[in-house]
């Protein structure tokens, strides 16, 4: 049983920064890719970024390029998400997920079998 948890988030202001953390368990965590999704309040859940297992790939949604950046470091099975000049739209549950490696797209909520309990970030206008 793998388990994901998210730590780092908070209340910040608009331009401000935060660095996400998701920690996993199991020996198997280098193997896998890995991304970061977010959900609002009456909104789906969408994908942010994500992460291949080497940490030399990485993929990001159009709302958060060049803002956010996402890595790894596989000797302490955590993923990251380091997200700077924050907008009050980026105001969501974050949540960090295993990608089992298969599925039509990193976007693809389907390809991630395995979820944290996500962390609130609330970014103030």
């Amino acid at each position: 049983q793998v388990q994901l948890v998210e730590s780092g988030g908070g209340l910040v202001q608009a331009g401000g920064s935060l660095r996400l953390s998701c920690a996993a368990s199991g020996r198997t965590f280098s193997s896998y890719a890995m991304g970061w999704f977010r959900q609002a309040p009456g909104k789906e859940r969408e994908s942010v970024a994500a992460i291949n297992w080497s940490g030399g790939s990485t993929y990001y949604a159009d709302s958060v390029k060049g803002r956010f950046t996402i890595s790894r470091d596989n000797a302490k099975n955590t993923v990251y998400l380091q997200m700077n000049s924050l907008k009050p739209e980026d105001t969501a549950v974050y949540y960090c997920a295993r990608d089992r490696g298969y599925g039509s797209s990193w976007t693809d909520k389907s390809r991630y079998d395995y979820w944290g309990q996500g962390t609130q970030v609330t970014v103030s206008s």
